[in-house]
């Protein structure tokens, strides 16, 4: 716990990884290293039981406060994040390991969701509906849903809390969130923060447990819980929803990608090359909506491999606390072993390794950054979800069989796309079955947008004014017998 007393205001961590010796905990390490950073509660399932009470029972009084109170709290939390920016940088990166620079960029990332619904909470208007007869007066008004909670992922550890909780609490409710066990330091700093802005501890609450399942569960069963927002996988994606139904909750689920990225011969080659560099490689290749398939047409595909292969060949791996160091380490063992297989599988299938394809050799806890090349539609790397420094790449040749390799998967959360043809970005645009679509960019998160999915790849919205309805009941007022 030394390296705690080097942040600037030590306090973002020093109460949290104090664990009383009667509390079972568990500890976190740095991806990079594999040495341990501290050790966290490890809550059981009646504590955090316990937790839900203490939300449900200071959300009514929350609810009360006016949209411009609550607004100037999390105006407070919103400066106080951005001051502790190099704080919670460090602490991201050596629990998570991505590079400084993408680490600060996820901080004021997940800042402007703070900022973007403390101002939309004021604007979470109800209507008035011309009545269909005399004598009466119909209005429809917006409350919030009660207590929410969340279970938020390893790969964006704040921005992936903020974009939750912000909305939620600039609606009126209380929020509860299960941070993944790999990197729940970022998401107790940043709750810390939230209580010196003023925000009550029993209303916004950071739960740490390495039993995801059963947090799950809790969170799907207990009646107090109005809403379930849920970041991750697919597979467990459906099984939340599924236990969610029983108590028949909102639910908003932003789950698994198989993002295309498709460059048309009449695109800008440099921009194209650019923007896919930054679509992939970003967090290591880590992301749900990185670029995870590319297609190229047949006409330029030589020289776009070329200029993404020089280009690709200057990112520099490493520890990612380093300067000037561009992809750092992959989650865990595992997440190498995965990487591996799926690199192996491709060249059996008849890709063609051009750059990277193993661990990295000074180091191993990293992904070199890899292309594969003349990989078919069909190669088992297309389909999956890779999660890594991995950049297979197809030829094509028809614009309109292109759509179709596009919208040939379950997924339908992030595409991508450059041309300079107006009328075939407005095709290819409308014809992408995804929720989500980049034209001639690479980088499409935004806190005034609606992020989330269709397919396979999720239901419900985060960020834009689509994000706080998630946390809102509609109710209909029929106000009869006026004169």
């Amino acid at each position: 716990m030394n390296w705690i007393k080097t942040l600037n205001s030590p306090d973002l961590l020093l109460d949290a990884c104090s664990i009383n010796k009667d509390q079972a905990s568990y500890q976190v390490f740095n991806p990079y290293t594999n040495k341990a950073l501290c050790s966290v509660a490890n809550l059981s399932v009646e504590q955090i039981k316990h937790s839900i009470s203490a939300a449900q029972t200071a959300q009514p009084e929350w609810a009360k406060k006016s949209a411009t109170e609550r607004a100037e709290r999390l105006m407070s939390w919103f400066d106080k994040v951005i001051a502790a920016k190099d704080d919670l940088a460090k602490i991201m990166t050596l629990e998570q390991g991505k590079p400084l620079q993408e680490s600060a960029g996820e901080v004021e990332y997940g800042a402007s969701f703070i900022k973007w619904f403390a101002e939309e909470g004021k604007r979470t208007y109800g209507k008035h509906i011309p009545a269909p007869k005399n004598g009466q007066q119909i209005v429809t008004i917006k409350q919030p849903v009660g207590v929410a909670a969340a279970i938020t992922p390893w790969n964006f550890p704040i921005a992936m809390i903020t974009r939750k909780a912000a909305p939620a609490l600039a609606a009126g409710c209380a929020f509860i969130a299960r941070p993944a066990s790999q990197t729940p330091l970022s998401a107790l700093a940043i709750a810390e923060l939230a209580y010196q802005a003023g925000i009550p501890k029993s209303l916004f609450q950071v739960v740490t447990s390495d039993d995801a399942k059963a947090i799950g569960k809790l969170f799907t069963s207990h009646p107090s819980i109005k809403k379930i927002s849920f970041t991750g996988s697919t597979q467990v994606g459906q099984q939340l929803m599924a236990q969610a139904a029983e108590q028949m909750q909102k639910v908003s689920l932003e789950l698994g990608g198989n993002a295309p990225f498709v460059v048309f011969d009449d695109a800008d080659l440099d921009a194209a090359v650019k923007g896919a560099i930054a679509c992939k490689f970003r967090n290591a290749g880590q992301t749900c909506i990185c670029a995870n398939r590319f297609y190229v047409h047949d006409n330029i595909y030589e020289a776009f491999v070329q200029k993404f292969i020089d280009q690709v060949a200057e990112l520099t791996i490493g520890d990612g606390s380093q300067e000037k160091v561009d992809i750092g380490p992959l989650i865990n063992e595992q997440a190498l072993d995965a990487a591996e297989e799926k690199v192996n599988t491709a060249v059996k299938h008849g890709a063609k390794l051009k750059l990277g394809g193993q661990r990295d050799t000074d180091h191993p806890q990293c992904f070199a950054a890899t292309v594969l090349t003349e990989v078919a539609h069909d190669n088992p790397i297309m389909t999956d979800e890779i999660f890594a420094p991995i950049a297979p790449i197809c030829r094509f040749n028809d614009p309109d069989e292109i759509i179709d390799w596009c919208n040939d998967t379950q997924y339908g959360l992030a595409s991508y796309f450059y041309s300079r043809d107006i009328n075939k970005i407005w095709k290819v645009a409308q014809a992408l079955e995804y929720g989500m679509v980049g034209i001639n960019e690479g980088l499409i998160s935004n806190p005034v947008a609606p992020f989330g999915g269709v397919k396979h790849s999720g239901i419900g919205r985060e960020g834009g004014s689509e994000g706080i309805e998630e946390y809102l009941e509609t109710k209909y007022l029929c106000f009869g017998g006026l004169g």
